[in-house]
């Protein structure tokens, strides 16, 4: 087994600064260097955040979500201990992917180094079925539960009782694939077998696992049934006012952006290695969208369909309804579709949608996330109970039964569509305009000594207490774009 790097150290704490999001890429003029942040400050607080991290949150370059400050314990969505990791966001594939940025802005090999042993991290705890679970712990107790690829390559066919169903939910296997996908394509890492062999597992077992339809379950265990009907979404004449129980993990799940994220691995798979099957596969998954689309009143999309392509339960507080956060996923997955292929078939489902978006806002300027089917009345489910309802009065505090905000995503939609798709594919590349690319580093300098101050002079940075794996990827986000635009 691979041996831990972790550290116990003691560290103060500090409050976190709130959230911020960073879009920004470029290099600044001349005129502008001496009012702003010296490049190689920049560069040594992203170095000091990427040794701290390597050298004490590390198991093995897998890291967790959250970690305790005195001493450093690592936490996950589900476990807490000195050497568990985290598979989804924020976690081991968020971290890699941004210190393979950072490398890509700085030319710096410590940060690809670390993104590597975050790649290779992955590659040990890849299931047999190709993806991921939520989180990974190297000990030896914990690892004889799963059924590993490792254990497929020495021979060891059937899993028994050990656990080896992938999951798309929250990004797990799609984050994975997406820094392994990245790594993979660099030049730097072409005989890197561990890389490269995780990559190809996972890309072919992920393809092979898609419907007939296109769609994908939320969870998967091998290739697909290819002899499962095609349907076409519809509404069922009843549905269970009360939740039925019923295991909604073959469903195939819209819900987290899980088909999204799908779509994006597919399509920079096609960007960064020309695959041919990436995209048929990321073409099938667009047909299986225009297919799930509702008919009128409602032609949005829900948050899973049942075999029969009805909107079905999940969870005791998610019944089956038109979703309005799912609806601009898919939205979303049919745009990248249409910039990539030109199809105007995939362009063309998404106006219907955000009609329905914008003439579903309620009263109070939200949006509820689930509307019943046909009557479009805004469903809830009551506190406690979990029965369902139309009152907002008494709602569970741990689920967003209402969403504000949808407004300027829909009119973000719309932009874009008003465009083309040659036109949306530049606007992705670098700026190259002297003027603009100096206004974009104006922008940054607030941030980036936000950054610089809020960090310790250990190199983390706290959120709620805590050091967060989420805080560093800002930081590192902020700092890696802003170095782009003054080096």
């Amino acid at each position: 087994m691979p041996s831990f790097r972790f550290a116990m150290i003691r560290i103060p704490s500090f409050f976190a600064m709130k959230y911020l999001l960073i879009f920004a890429t470029a290099p600044a003029t001349d005129a502008m260097a001496d009012d702003l942040p010296k490049a190689e400050t920049v560069l040594g607080a992203m170095k000091r955040a990427t040794t701290f991290y390597r050298t004490h949150l590390s198991v093995d370059g897998g890291y967790a979500s959250t970690w305790t400050l005195d001493p450093v314990v690592g936490k996950t969505e589900h476990k807490e201990g000195p050497t568990v990791f985290s598979i989804q966001p924020h976690g081991t594939t968020t971290v890699g992917l941004v210190l393979l940025r950072a490398w890509q802005a700085t030319g710096e090999k410590e940060f690809l180094e670390g993104a590597i042993e975050s790649g290779r991290a992955l590659a040990r705890c890849q299931l047999s079925s190709g993806g991921w679970t939520s989180s990974f712990d190297f000990d030896p107790k914990f690892v004889k539960n799963y059924h590993l690829r490792q254990d497929l390559d020495a021979g060891e066919k059937d899993p028994g009782k050990r656990r080896f169903r992938s999951t798309l939910d929250d990004n797990k296997t799609q984050s994975a694939l997406l820094l392994l996908l990245e790594l993979a394509a660099l030049p730097e890492t072409k005989t890197n077998q561990e890389i490269q062999q995780a990559y190809a597992f996972g890309i072919n077992s992920l393809i092979a696992a898609q419907r007939s339809d296109g769609g994908w379950p939320q969870q998967f265990e091998g290739p697909a049934d290819p002899d499962k009907p095609v349907l076409e979404a519809s509404y069922p004449k009843t549905w269970p006012r009360e939740w039925p129980k019923e295991n909604h993990i073959h469903f195939v799940t819209l819900n987290d952006n899980n088909l999204y994220h799908i779509m994006v691995v597919l399509l920079r798979a096609r960007e960064l290695t020309n695959s041919e099957s990436a995209i048929e596969s990321a073409k099938r998954l667009g047909d299986f969208l225009l297919r799930a689309q509702m008919p009128e009143p409602q032609p949005a999309w829900a948050q899973q369909y049942n075999d029969k392509m009805h909107p079905a339960w999940a969870r005791k507080f998610e019944p089956p309804a038109i979703c309005t956060t799912e609806s601009l996923g898919a939205a979303e997955a049919l745009l990248e579709l249409w910039v990539a292929t030109e199809e105007a078939k995939y362009r063309d489902a998404i106006e219907p949608a955000l009609t329905w978006l914008e003439s579903s806002q309620l009263e109070n300027g939200n949006w509820a996330r689930f509307y019943e089917m046909q009557t479009n009345r805004a469903l809830y489910c009551e506190a406690d109970t979990y029965l369902v309802t139309h009152d907002d009065s008494n709602l569970p505090k741990h689920y967003a039964f209402q969403i504000d905000g949808l407004d300027r995503k829909i009119e973000s939609l719309r932009k874009r569509l008003a465009t083309t798709p040659e036109e949306l594919s530049k606007n992705k590349k670098p700026k190259r305009d002297p003027e603009e690319l100096a206004e974009l580093a104006r922008s940054l300098r607030g941030k980036v000594r936000n950054a610089l101050k809020t960090q310790h002079h250990d190199g983390y940075w706290i959120r709620e207490e805590r050091i967060d794996a989420r805080e560093f990827v800002k930081q590192m986000t902020v700092l890696s774009e802003y170095f782009r635009t003054v080096r």
